[in-house]
């Protein structure tokens, strides 16, 4: 491999096959309105904004948007979930843009009210990968922009959640995990298997890159952003740490 080369992010492959029916079950309805609700008010969203949903899966959170008039842009690397919401957008006569593409290749030819980065999704990249993205938004984000980030990975919660092994069934499919902690870059790598109750069975391996709010204040200053506040409950409570979620909020500059 040339050494400029960078092996393929493993996170690219890992929403195929099954897990995208677990995940499509992790959020329940009442969160996604009320993560859009808080969206709209902080970033002060009207139907002339345009607002962009990077790694978008399912489109839980565009589709939502979409519903309230807001302009949106969906973008997401698997081709399954950009099928799935143009045939919803569809049906439901809704007026948005989707992107099929690698979030680190893709191309803007407009700028952005907010960008919002949900599920865990940031945590996919390494710290180089991250300031790349960071730059390319900040490049596309209107002054006084905001980006917004749903994480459960960042140091402050993951030092006191991780579990080396778990189980769980969600719908019908037995989902098993043996996960890592490691240094160098900090990152918990996880093997998954996933069995249904025919017996067929899938396996996975993902990375969470682990960032501390300080280090991703860090990357924020030297994109063009100044973090301005990170909850637990989106809009209503400030992070402590140890809580199961993040959502945090950066401006830029």
């Amino acid at each position: 491999m040339p050494q400029n080369l960078k092996p393929e992010n493993v996170n690219n492959s890992f929403f195929d096959g099954y897990y995208k029916d677990i995940w499509r079950q992790i959020f329940p309805d009442k969160t996604t309105k009320a993560e859009v609700d808080f969206i709209v008010e902080e970033a002060r969203l009207s139907s002339q904004s345009t607002i962009l949903d990077l790694m978008c899966g399912y489109g839980r959170h565009a589709l939502e948007f979409a519903r309230r008039k807001i302009n949106v842009t969906a973008v997401d690397n698997l081709p399954d979930y950009i099928n799935e919401i143009k045939e919803k957008s569809v049906s439901e006569e809704l007026s948005l843009q989707c992107i099929c593409t690698d979030v680190l290749e893709m191309q803007m030819d407009q700028e952005y009210d907010a960008v919002i980065c949900m599920g865990n999704s940031l945590q996919f990249f390494d710290e180089e990968d991250v300031i790349r993205l960071l730059s390319n938004i900040s490049e596309h984000l209107k002054a006084k922009g905001k980006v917004f980030i749903n994480t459960w990975s960042i140091a402050e919660i993951a030092m006191n959640s991780f579990k080396e092994k778990s189980w769980s069934r969600i719908g019908g499919l037995l989902f098993l995990t043996d996960s890592k902690f490691l240094f160098q870059p900090t990152r918990i790598e996880t093997n998954s298997i996933i069995i249904t109750d025919g017996g067929e069975k899938e396996e996975k391996k993902g990375i969470d890159f682990i960032y501390s709010i300080s280090e991703l204040e860090s990357m924020f200053n030297k994109t063009g952003f100044q973090l301005k506040e990170v909850y637990s409950i989106p809009g209503k409570k400030r992070f402590t740490v140890g809580e199961p979620r993040a959502y945090i909020v950066a401006e830029k500059k």
